[in-house]
């Protein structure tokens, strides 16, 4: 069963900068020729994020307030003691979420709901360059 590694990069615009992917991931996997398998999304970093959500604009408001809620960016963070970067809540929230997904694909198509799709979520302060391995196993 083949392994084949692809990447591609995001130009974010800082926190809470949401991106739908799903269109990059599905072109790599029509891409690469193979019928069903598993694709797997990872961001190397520690305040970038990936899921899958509606992407509407309700959500695209509601998923950032959600957040503040649970690692509110005015908290406390231990992480300020040592880089005093501002972005404590972003790690936390980062960790919550996660790096990774991964997709089941069947005859070259990711098998999502009708209305979900893959998102990127930056939760660092500022904006980044961020990069998105996708990693696909499958026949």
């Amino acid at each position: 069963m083949p392994v084949l590694t692809k990447e591609f990069y995001l130009e974010t615009e800082g926190e809470t900068h949401i991106i739908n992917i799903t269109d990059y991931v599905q072109r790599i996997i029509k891409d690469c020729g193979l019928k069903d398998g598993i694709v797997c999304l990872f961001v190397p970093g520690s305040t970038g994020a990936l899921t899958t959500i509606e992407y509407e604009p309700g959500l695209l408001k509601d998923l950032p307030r959600a957040l503040e809620k649970i690692a509110p960016r005015e908290a406390y963070y231990e992480h300020e003691k040592m880089w005093h970067d501002g972005n404590g809540h972003s790690h936390v929230r980062a960790s919550i979420i996660g790096p990774c997904l991964t997709i089941p694909f069947v005859n070259g198509n990711l098998t999502l709901g009708t209305w979900q799709q893959i998102v990127f979520l930056e939760l660092d302060v500022r904006a980044r360059r961020r990069r998105i391995i996708v990693q696909i196993v499958g026949d």
